[in-house]
């Protein structure tokens, strides 16, 4: 534990958040960072501080943390929150934070995995391994988790293993998953990864995420600016804006060559024109009426719409996107509803009517509610 045992009680949220810091733990495990992984650590104790009063993270708060680096971001939430579990895909740094995080091991676990490819069980089963201690069902107290028990050797004492294929029952994993994203997340994926978890994961109920200037201003873009895209629509069907700060390259080990944000999204439920709050099915159809209306931008909301499906052929959309269950699986998200691109396409007059509206239109002047109600008329006519 050559680095967790240097730590010194200096008055920073993080022992890690300093050039010199940083580069000691690199060094001392014979690492550097990593230009195609996106790796910029953290170096400015007073943005953790923003970032976790931003994210308001508390006692009682069970964090999910993608690109963990080093642990930089990971140390000040695990003083803050009651549990911190971590996705990571570099193979090199699983041993970084497991000499890190070792003061506060019994909070933390990793997931070794490809952000893009994480399930709401690999995240089940960390919590699991996680224990009571954190709010979650004690591994050791049930026959269900038996096996989650015997999957981690005795003499382990480090980092929790991620990969068990144990379960607990549905109603205790409900209360104890992760309820808020907080993340230095990798630029080259960010925005992927904050639309995906939304949808995926209905446990998070906010996101605080470190992500390049340019993401943030799609996140946040107001109806008729030229950042408002489909993005924005997707992303606003299932949260909304509740603050942000800029973070400047200097603040960064090494600085990347972007200019960064901190955004928090909160999560949210669109309603429909006459109040009532929109089913999963209906937001993952204005969702994609939200791809096919920004297909061809400059077009017309016809001419877009049309030129999108006409190319589509068969596909299936998920029906239960966005249902909740607490491994983020349900028998609404098992189904899925078929469409046919060119039947589609066909009809997009009579759908842009029923839906009320005008097909000459453009895409950035459609508010969400308008996409919400493309969304339905298509699945009425499907």
């Amino acid at each position: 534990m050559a680095v967790a045992a240097s730590y010194a009680d200096d008055g920073r949220l993080s022992p890690l958040s300093t050039p010199s810091a940083t580069r000691a733990v690199l060094e001392a495990h014979g690492i550097g960072t990593k230009y195609t992984l996106g790796q910029n650590f953290l170096v400015n104790d007073d943005v953790l501080k923003k970032i976790i009063a931003l994210a308001d993270v508390g006692s009682a708060d069970r964090i999910l943390e993608v690109g963990p680096g080093i642990g930089t971001l990971t140390i000040a939430l695990l003083k803050h929150a009651a549990a911190v579990v971590a996705v990571e895909r570099d193979p090199d740094l699983p041993a970084v934070l497991a000499d890190t995080l070792y003061p506060w091991r019994e909070k933390f676990a990793l997931i070794e995995k490809d952000a893009l490819d994480v399930t709401a069980d690999d995240i089940a089963s960390a919590m699991v391994e996680l224990g009571a201690d954190t709010g979650c069902p004690d591994r050791a107290s049930s026959a269900a988790n038996e096996t989650a028990r015997r999957a981690v050797s005795p003499s382990e004492d480090c980092l929790s293993e991620s990969g068990c294929p144990a379960s607990a029952p549905q109603g205790d994993l409900q209360q104890c998953l992760p309820n808020k994203l907080v993340s230095n997340l990798p630029y080259a994926v960010a925005a992927t990864v904050v639309l995906d978890y939304f949808q995926q994961f209905p446990f998070l109920e906010s996101a605080t995420v470190m992500v390049q200037k340019e993401v943030a201003d799609r996140m946040a873009a107001e109806r008729g600016t030229k950042n408002y895209g489909a993005y924005t629509v997707k992303l606003g069907l299932y949260a909304e804006v509740a603050g942000r700060f800029a973070v400047g390259p200097g603040n960064f080990f090494p600085p990347p060559r972007v200019d960064s944000a901190v955004i928090r999204l909160n999560r949210r439920t669109p309603v429909t024109a006459d109040g009532v709050p929109a089913a999963p099915a209906v937001i993952a159809a204005a969702c994609l009426m939200a791809d096919a209306a920004f297909a061809n931008r400059r077009k017309t909301l016809a001419n877009s719409c049309k030129t999108y499906f006409s190319g589509r052929g068969t596909f299936a959309l998920p029906a239960g996107i966005g249902a909740e269950g607490a491994a983020g699986a349900s028998d609404g998200a098992a189904a899925a509803l078929h469409f046919d691109g060119a039947a589609i396409a066909s009809r997009l007059p009579a759908l842009l009517e029923a839906a009320g509206i005008d097909p000459k239109r453009r895409g950035e002047t459609l508010a969400q509610q308008e996409f919400l109600a493309l969304g339905a008329t298509l699945l009425a006519q499907a």
